[in-house]
């Protein structure tokens, strides 16, 4: 990855690809064979996809529902995975 490429549109890019690409940028930063003003925006696309990874698992877990049981076992409705959330 390029420095030029370093902000394309986040909204579009699915949990998986943002995951894969926040890997590659940890992976490049660690073994530390780039510039100094590539690992800034490296650093600077990798803070931005991290962020775009954690509001997607937020959106997630917000969706999530666990199967409330009565107590002979069976199921009653669903309800919050997270009720303090």
């Amino acid at each position: 990855m390029q420095p030029s490429d370093a902000t394309p549109d986040l909204t579009t890019l699915p949990f998986e690809k943002a995951m894969a690409e926040l890997e590659d940028i940890v992976t490049r930063l660690e073994k530390g064979n780039v510039t100094l003003e590539d690992s800034i925006a490296i650093y600077e696309r990798g803070e931005h996809l991290r962020k775009h990874c954690e509001s997607l698992l937020r959106a997630a877990e917000m969706r999530i529902e666990k199967i409330t049981l009565a107590a002979d076992g069976t199921p009653t409705g669903t309800a919050p995975l997270d009720p303090q959330t």
